[in-house]
C-alpha cells in the first residue's frame, strides 16, 4: 500500500465523507483510522503499532511540531484581537461607518475584495483579519456567511501565490535548487499563474454580474438584509470609535511585517564597507532576502503578540475598556478558534498518515512517467497533478516541494516551459487548497468568516472548478503557443481565459 494509490485513499475517503455527511470532524477522524489501517497491515505492526501510529507518530507529533503550533498560537492571539475589538465597540463602530459611506451590497463585496488583496503578506493572517473587519458590514447588506468565506478565501491562498513580498514566494523560492535565484524565477512565474489571477477576476465578474449559481445561490437567495450591522455584539462599548478597530489592525499589519523580516535576519545583515567596517542594510533587495529566510510561523506569532500588547494599551488609555475587561477577551478568544484548531489538528494528523504511506512519491512518479512525450501538454499536466495531490493532502507548499524540483529537472534553463510549468504547479497547488476540506487556508476563511466549514467548501466548490475548467485550458494553449515566444504565448493564453471564463459567466447568467 506504500507508494501506490492507496497512499491517497484515506484523504479521499476523508474529503468524500465529509461532502456527504456535511460533519468534518468525524469525516477526518475516520481518514485518519484508514491511514493507521493500511499503515499498521503494510508493516506488520500490529493493534499496538496501528495506535502509535495515529496518536504518537501522527497527532502528538502533529500538535509537537514547533510550526503547527506557532499557527495554533497565532489562531489565539488573533481570536483574543478579534473579541477585543468587538468588546472595545470598533467593530460596531465599523458597521455605523460603513453605513455612511458604503451604500449597496456590491460595494460591501467590492471593499472586502479590495482588503484581502492588500492583505497579501500571509495567507492566514489575511483569512482572520479580512473575516473580523468585515463581518459587521457584509451582515447588515445581506451577504451570506458562505460568500464571505468564498471572498475571504479566494484573497488569500491566490492573492499571496502573486506577490513577491509574502510568505508564499519565501517557500516557493525555497524549493528552487541547482544554485539558481528562486525568488526571480518565482517573479518570472506570476504572469502565468491563471488560476490566481482568474480567482480574482470571477470575483468581480461575480459581484458586478450580480448572481450566483451552485450551492451559493441558496445561501444567498435565503438570507434576508440585516438593518443592523451589530446585532452580534450586544455587549460592545457603543462608545467606541473606528479608530478602535483600524488602528489595532495596521498595527496587526505591521508588527507581522516586522516579525517575519526579523525571523528572516533584517535587523542583524550588513553590509561590508570599503574600508572594512559594516552597516546595517535596510534596502528594498534586503526586505525580499529577509521575507525568502523568514520562518512565518515564529514570526506571525511574534507580530500577534505584539500587536496584542500594544492594543490592550491603546484600550486602556483611550478609556473604551479596562484592563480587567481586556483579560475577560482572552478565554473568549480561545473558545472562537476552538473549532479552527481541532480541524487542523485533525487535518494535519491526516496529512501525517498519508505522507507515511509515500502518497507525494507516488504522485511524483507519475507526473516523471509522463514528462518523457508530452512535453507541449506537460504545464497543464502539471497542472492536474498539483490540484489533485494539493487536494488530498490540503496542502500547497507540500505539493511544492514535490513537483518544483521536477519541473526544474525536466526543462533547462532559458527555455520557455520551464516557467510556465512552474507557474503551473504553483497554481494547481492553489486551486486543490483552494478547493480541499482539509485545507488550513480553507479552514481559515470558515473561522474568518464564522460559517460552517462543510457549507463553505460545498458553495465555494463550483466556483473553483469553474476557474480550474478555464485554467487548465489556459495551460492547454500557453503550452502549445511556446514555439511563438513567452510573450506572445502568454498573451494569447490571457485572452482565451479571460474571453472563456466572462462568456461561461454570461452563459450561467442567462440560464437564470
Amino acid at each position: 500500500m506504500i507508494g501506490t494509490f492507496w497512499a491517497l485513499v484515506p484523504a479521499i475517503v476523508a474529503i468524500a465523507l465529509a461532502l456527504w455527511t456535511k460533519e468534518v470532524y468525524s469525516s477526518l477522524f475516520i481518514g485518519i483510522i484508514i491511514g493507521g489501517l493500511f499503515y499498521a497491515i503494510e508493516t506488520a505492526a500490529g493493534f499496538p503499532g496501528f495506535f502509535n501510529h495515529i496518536f504518537k507518530d501522527g497527532m502528538i507529533a502533529q500538535l509537537s511540531d514547533s510550526w503547527n503550533v506557532g499557527i495554533i498560537v497565532f489562531l489565539v492571539v488573533l481570536g483574543i484581537m478579534v473579541a477585543l475589538m468587538n468588546k472595545a465597540g470598533g467593530s460596531a463602530a465599523f458597521g455605523r461607518w460603513a453605513k455612511k459611506h458604503i451604500k449597496t451590497k456590491v460595494g460591501a463585496q467590492v471593499a472586502t475584495i479590495i482588503l484581502g488583496i492588500f492583505i497579501f503578506i500571509d495567507d492566514y493572517f489575511n483569512c482572520l483579519t479580512v473575516g473580523s473587519v468585515m463581518r459587521p458590514m457584509t451582515s447588515k447588506y445581506g451577504i451570506s456567511k458562505e460568500k464571505l468565506a468564498y471572498l475571504i478565501d479566494s484573497t488569500a491562498a491566490p492573492v499571496c501565490i502573486i506577490a513577491p513580498i509574502s510568505s508564499w514566494a519565501a517557500a516557493v523560492a525555497g524549493f528552487v535548487s541547482e544554485g539558481e535565484n528562486g525568488f526571480t524565477l518565482f517573479c518570472k512565474a506570476i504572469p502565468f499563474n491563471f488560476y490566481a489571477f482568474f480567482t480574482i477576476l470571477m470575483m468581480f465578474a461575480m459581484v458586478f454580474m450580480k448572481f450566483e449559481y451552485g450551492e451559493m445561490s441558496k445561501y444567498e437567495k435565503a438570507l434576508e438584509v440585516m438593518n443592523n450591522a451589530t446585532d452580534d455584539i450586544d455587549d460592545a462599548n457603543q462608545n467606541g470609535k473606528v479608530i478602535d478597530l483600524v488602528c489595532p489592525i495596521v498595527v496587526l499589519i505591521v508588527m507581522c511585517i516586522l516579525g517575519m523580516i526579523y525571523t528572516g535576519g533584517f535587523f542583524t545583515k550588513f553590509n561590508v564597507l570599503e574600508d572594512g567596517t559594516t552597516e546595517a542594510n535596510g534596502n528594498f533587495l534586503n526586505i525580499i532576502s529577509s521575507f525568502s529566510d523568514s520562518d512565518a510561523s515564529v514570526g506571525l506569532v511574534l507580530g500577534s503578540f505584539a500587536a496584542l500588547i500594544i492594543t490592550i494599551i491603546f484600550y486602556v488609555c483611550r478609556k473604551v475598556l479596562s484592563f480587567k475587561g481586556s483579560m475577560l477577551c482572552v478565554p473568549d478568544g480561545f473558545k472562537a478558534m476552538v473549532p479552527a484548531i481541532l480541524i487542523l489538528t485533525l487535518a494535519w494528523t491526516l496529512k501525517a498518515m498519508t505522507d507515511s504511506l509515500g502518497a507525494k512519491e507516488y504522485v511524483a512518479g507519475l507526473v516523471e512517467g509522463s514528462a518523457a512525450g508530452l512535453k507541449m501538454m506537460l504545464p497543464a499536466i502539471i497542472f492536474v497533478v498539483a490540484c489533485f495531490l494539493a487536494f488530498a493532502t490540503g496542502t500547497s507548499w507540500g505539493t511544492f516541494g514535490i513537483l518544483i524540483p521536477i519541473c526544474i529537472a525536466i526543462f533547462a534553463p532559458g527555455n520557455p516551459l520551464r516557467i510556465i510549468s512552474i507557474s503551473a504547479c504553483m497554481a494547481g497547488a492553489v486551486c486543490g487548497d483552494h478547493c480541499s476540506p482539509i485545507s488550513d487556508t480553507t479552514i481559515m476563511a470558515s473561522a474568518g468568516a464564522q460559517c460552517e466549514h462543510v457549507k463553505h467548501v460545498s458553495t465555494q466548490l463550483p466556483y473553483a472548478i469553474t476557474v480550474a475548467v478555464v485554467s487548465f485550458l489556459s495551460y492547454v494553449v500557453a503550452g502549445l503557443t511556446t514555439g511563438l515566444g513567452i510573450v506572445v504565448s502568454a498573451v494569447i493564453s490571457w485572452v482565451f481565459g479571460i474571453a472563456a471564463l466572462l462568456g461561461f459567466l454570461a452563459f450561467m447568467k442567462r440560464r437564470r
